[in-house]
Formats: C-alpha cells, structure tokens, sequence
C-alpha cells in the first residue's frame, strides 16, 4: 500500500510539473546572464534584457580599430595631394588663356609649388647661385603682401593658402628661364637673355591673375591684379640673372 500510494503521489507530482517530479533546465537559467537554454533536446538561443541575441557577435560597425585596409582612403589623399589638380593646375600656368574650375583654384595645394621652388633654387644651384634662402624669403613677404592687396580687392576676400598656390605655381616660367641659365653659351644678360626675362615676367603675371580672376570673382580686375604680381616675380628674374 505504500508503494501504490508513492507510485501515486510520483505521478501526481508528475502531471502537476513540480520540481520533485522533473527537473527543468529552463527553471533556473538566466536570461541576462546565460548564453544559450536547453529546450526540449538541443540548444535555442537566448536573448538579454535588451532584446539582443548574445549568441552572436557584437555589432562592430562603429569600432575605429575594426576596419580593413581596403576600406582606408589611399595615403596621398589623407596628405591632400591630388595629381590631377596639380596637373590641371600646370596646364593653365602653360597656357594663360585657358579656362580653369573655381573649386580647383580656391583648393590650398602647396606641393606643386614647393616642388618648383625647390626646382629653381636647383637650377640656381647648378648655375653657382646659392639663393634658396632668398627664394624663400621673397615669396612670403609676396605673398603675404598679396594677400592683403587682394583681401582689399576681392569680392568675399582670399584665402592665404589659396594665394600661396597660386603664386607658387606661376612660378614655374622662372624655373624655364633658370634652367637656360644652366648652359654656358646661353648668357641671360645679353639681348636675348633679357628679351627672355621679360617675356617669363609678363608670363607669369598673367597666369597668376588669370587663376586669381577666375578663383576669387574678379573678372574686370585682372590688369589691376597682374601689375603686383609683375613686380614680385620682376625679383625672382633678377634673381635667376644676376
């Protein structure tokens, strides 16, 4: 009799799901703590109080340190340098008469103009000049002399990086008239040297207020423009002959 009344009881503790009578995986996991439940044979997954799926990974989407080099931008455009601006850029030193994009002339691009500089005080060197200091030293007192001509002349005012490439790049006639001062028969103060000299000043002064016409809205202004840069790059030339 005590036995069918313990068989009795077991079954009643049975169908009434008691923890006596079963045990129950599920009964005492915890949601917020535990990965995965045992649920009837195999594993399903589980979430936390957030509403999440702890099985898997945690997002990375906005995790700096995560991301491939395939994704990364290519060096030389987290340095700021674009060939084909620079290239532009020269093209409409070459020829004066040629129209260029304002957002290509407002861009602050220094390394085509350390380049050149650099090319003429070489030159110079080659020639038995040593006036890399000059160099230099003349186009910041110019360009900052510019700057403040032009923030009087201009519309919406200019930027000094803006000035500074700009002037950088018209140099690049002088550093043709300094690489003729290399040969030995070819004498720049003579009458061809100075009719050369010339013509690189006037070269370079239209060039350089033609980008700043087109650059910063000064259309009817281009020969006020072209007379100070005249006169800055009437040193650089002295400078290359004598």
């Amino acid at each position: 009799m005590a036995d069918g009344f313990y068989n009795t009881d077991w079954g009643n503790q049975e169908a009434q799901g008691s923890s006596y009578g079963s045990y129950n995986p599920n009964a005492y996991s915890n949601q917020g703590f535990t990965n995965q439940a045992y649920d009837g044979g195999q594993f399903t997954p589980q979430t936390n109080f957030a509403g999440q799926n702890m099985d898997q990974d945690p997002p990375t989407d906005h995790d700096p340190y995560t991301g491939t080099f395939d994704s990364e931008p290519p060096l030389l455009e987290e340095l700021g340098i674009n060939f084909d601006h620079i290239y532009q850029k020269t093209i409409a030193v070459l020829n004066p008469f040629k129209h260029t994009e304002s957002a290509i002339v407002n861009e602050v691009d220094l390394t085509g103009p350390f380049v050149f500089c650099m090319a003429l005080g070489t030159a110079m060197l080659m020639a038995g000049k040593v006036h890399f200091g000059y160099i230099y030293g003349i186009g910041a007192v110019g360009v900052v002399g510019m700057w403040v001509l032009l923030n009087l002349m201009a519309p919406k005012g200019a930027h000094l990086g803006v000035i500074a490439s700009i002037l950088g790049y018209c140099i690049l006639p002088i550093v043709l008239l300094s690489l003729l001062n290399i040969f030995p028969f070819f004498d720049l103060r003579g009458i061809v040297g100075t009719v050369c000299s010339i013509a690189s000043v006037i070269w370079c002064a239209v060039s350089a207020s033609k980008l700043f016409s087109d650059g910063l809205e000064m259309k009817r202004q281009q020969v006020l423009v072209a007379y100070p840069c005249a006169i800055l790059y009437s040193v650089f030339a002295l400078l290359t002959v004598f």
